[in-house]
């Protein structure tokens, strides 16, 4: 066992799990390129070319944009990074509205017909699952904060070593 994480840097069990995510993937590019081999390809040029020259500057602005903006003076008090807080809702948000942008902007055509829904209830829908990440996130962002001021406050109870205190 000592061997494989020195060869291959994790455990095996990581391994096997990398093995099936690439055997999944090449079985799903197969079954795509089979069917539609020239619009899969496009499609991966393009979003290859969308992510590299648009949204990755785009986000690699925002988190330093938010942090400028949202950055305070520091205190004595107990802190605690707040910046993944609002990372992870941010992109799994984006992430939603990228994969969904279609149907949440009412852009698709075909789709109401293939779901069996309105394209008027995308929208709402993308809103609440963007509010429960974000106050999901607002919440154990206040749980890590609490228990963060708990176990100072308990530290500040406790007689120092070496002042007369039992041992």
């Amino acid at each position: 066992m000592a061997r494989i994480v020195r060869w291959y840097g994790s455990g095996p069990l990581h391994l096997l799990v990398l093995v099936a995510s690439f055997a999944l993937t090449g079985y799903a590019m197969v079954r795509l390129f089979a069917v539609r081999p020239w619009e899969v390809a496009i499609w991966f040029v393009g979003a290859a070319i969308l992510h590299d020259l648009i949204l990755l500057p785009l986000y690699s602005l925002a988190d330093p944009s938010a942090l400028s903006v949202l950055r305070h003076r520091a205190t004595d008090a107990l802190t605690v990074p707040w910046i993944n807080y609002l990372r992870v809702p941010a992109f799994l948000s984006g992430l939603l509205l990228l994969v969904w942008f279609p149907l949440v902007l009412r852009l698709a055509v075909p789709y109401p017909g293939d779901t069996g829904l309105s394209d008027s209830v995308y929208l709402g829908r993308w809103l609440a699952i963007t509010g429960v990440l974000f106050a999901a996130s607002a919440m154990a962002f206040a749980m890590r904060l609490r228990r963060l001021r708990r176990a100072g406050r308990s530290d500040k109870n406790r007689p120092a070593k070496g002042h007369g205190a039992a041992p």
